[in-house]
Order: C-alpha cells, then structure tokens, then sequence
C-alpha cells in the first residue's frame, strides 16, 4: 500500500503579491487533488483574503483556508496546525515560497527512499545551507522555474546531510515529529529557530536531516530568527553556530550544486514566441519570406564550418475541534 500524499501547510502573511505568486505557483506545479492548508493567523488583509478566497474557487488541488480571530504567533500556530495533521507527513512552505514544477512529488519520493530521513529540504536560492547557486547567499527568484526545476528532477537523488532543515520549504515526516515532540513555541518565537530546534531533536534521535536535490522552491527571502532566538539555540545547543559556520565554510555540497548548474545550462531555454520566426529579404518582386530562427543560425553555421476543486473555509485550529479544522 503506497503512503499517503503529504498534506501542504502554508501559512499566509501580510504580503498579497507574495501569496498571488505563491499560489499561481502551487496550481501550476502540484499534482491535482494534493491537500493544501492555508493556515491564516490573522495576518492577510481584506486584498489577501479575496486572493485567498477566488484561489479556492478556481483551484485544482483539495484546499481549505482556516483563519483565527487573533494571532497566537507564528511557532505556535504552526505548531498546533502540524498536532492536527497528525501523523500525516506535511510540507510547510513560507509564504513568500514559489515552487518549481514537480517540487511535491519529489520531496515525496525522498521519503519512499529512505524510511530514516525525518526532513527533506529543496534547494533554494535563499535557501542558507541549501542555497543555489551559491551556498549562504541570497540570490535572485529564477526567472525560469520550470526549465530549472527539470534540471533538478535529472540529477541522481543522493540526498546529502544538511546540519538542519531550512524554512523555505520542507517536508516533516509525521511520525518523527510527533516522537520528537513537535516545535518548541515556548522558547523560540521564528519558524526558522523553531525549525533548527526541531531537526536537532531529530537527528539525536537517530533521524536524518537531508537536502532533496531533485526539488527547488524559491522565495523572495531569507528568514530569520526573532529577537532572543539565537541565545535560546545556543543555550540548547551551544556546538550550533559553529556547526553551521562550518558546514557553510567547507560547502560539502559544492559538486551537487555544480552538477545543478551545468544540467540547467544544458537545457535548452524554449524560444519566446517573437523568437520562432525571424523574416527573410523577399525575391525580386515575391512577397516577403519568413523563416525559423534555428534554421538560419544552422545556415549560418554550416556556411562558417565551409568557410478544482473549490476549497471549504474551515475554522482555525484552537477555534474549532481537530476534527473540524484539519484540510480534507
């Protein structure tokens, strides 16, 4: 019997246009049918809620929004989001985050591999740790998405050590979480500690915290810890920031991001539209000819070589039974 599919968590914020870009992304690349959360802790406006509400009425995937009268902060809410979902393996995403094609469907598959990994992180050209094309740095969203997303679905899924999951976007294995204890809201504040936390827990368990390098989710930023976050983690885990200092100093992941590299650039860009055709001189006295670009760069060439689902709107965890507010 094949595991279910993971359920998709996406918090919303207060950035409309981040929230349009996020969902026209999550239609145009997750498989139909997929369970999408929007978990709304009070923080979209009436501009986001009417994205959020003609998102439901046209999209493909089996969606629900739930939204609370006042907001408990961001670990807490996603927390008692993630208690609701169960054991039920869950991608959270940021709500700045724009998938790539295929993004679901291959964190999915990084699980099917190896029963051991409790978060799978896609790469991310804000991605910290998991950042493409350079380690550590922030770079700009892809233009291409789609053509970059092929190229990290041809690479051999080797699924590499990450000191700990990113916040972009990850996929949390149900069962694991729940051993682990779930996320620790009473002493950090941001998802990104919240997250490290959490992946330390794990791995001293005996799980594993890996990249997924056949997926890529991209975002406009990078997170960051609240105020009094980074003491609480090295309170908890003072060898921390050494670790990831280290880990972004010896950049262990520099051939799989080099491999990236070279399939995207291996790929062939589809030509835009005004490209297809690019006009001829007309014989003497003919109508004007037109030809396609490719076959007058080979000419040229070979002359130089010779010379809905609607959603339902659903109550807010802590404002319904669990029952009552876990996406269907």
């Amino acid at each position: 019997m094949s595991p279910s599919p993971p359920i998709v968590l996406l918090p919303l914020g207060a950035d409309d246009d981040a929230l349009d870009a996020c969902l026209a992304a999550l239609d145009a690349g997750t498989p139909p049918g997929t369970r999408v959360w929007l978990a709304d802790d009070a923080c979209a406006g009436p501009r986001g809620l009417a994205i959020v509400e003609r998102w439901l009425a046209g999209t493909a995937l089996q969606a629900d929004y739930s939204r609370r009268q006042r907001g408990i902060g961001e670990v807490a809410h996603l927390d008692e989001a993630l208690a609701v979902c169960g054991e039920a393996d869950v991608a959270v995403l940021a709500p700045d985050a724009v998938p790539a094609p295929g993004w679901l469907t291959e964190l999915a598959a990084c699980f099917e591999r190896d029963a051991s990994i409790a978060t799978a992180t896609p790469w991310c050209n804000a991605g910290e740790s998991a950042a493409w094309p350079r380690i550590g740095e922030i770079s700009p969203v892809p233009d291409d998405l789609a053509r970059l997303g092929a190229a990290c679905r041809g690479l051999p899924p080797l699924h590499p050590e990450l000191p700990a999951a990113v916040g972009h976007a990850v996929l949390l294995r149900g069962s694991a979480r729940r051993r682990a204890g779930g996320l620790d809201a009473s002493s950090y504040a941001s998802w990104y500690a919240a997250l490290i936390d959490l992946s330390l827990r794990l791995s001293g368990l005996g799980w594993r915290n890996v990249l997924c390098e056949t997926a890529f989710v991209a975002r406009g930023g990078e997170g960051g810890p609240a105020d009094g976050d980074l003491p609480a983690l090295a309170a908890r885990w003072p060898d921390w920031h050494a670790r990831i200092a280290g880990f972004l100093m010896r950049d262990p992941l520099h051939e799989p991001r080099a491999a990236l590299r070279a399939r995207y650039h291996a790929l062939e860009r589809p030509p835009a539209q005004h490209e297809l055709f690019q006009a001829t001189p007309a014989a003497e006295g003919g109508p004007p000819s037109s030809r396609s670009r490719s076959a007058a760069q080979e000419e040229a060439a070979c002359g130089a070589g010779d010379g809905a689902r609607a959603g339902t709107v659903a109550p807010g965890p802590g404002d319904a039974s669990p029952g009552e507010d876990a996406p269907r």
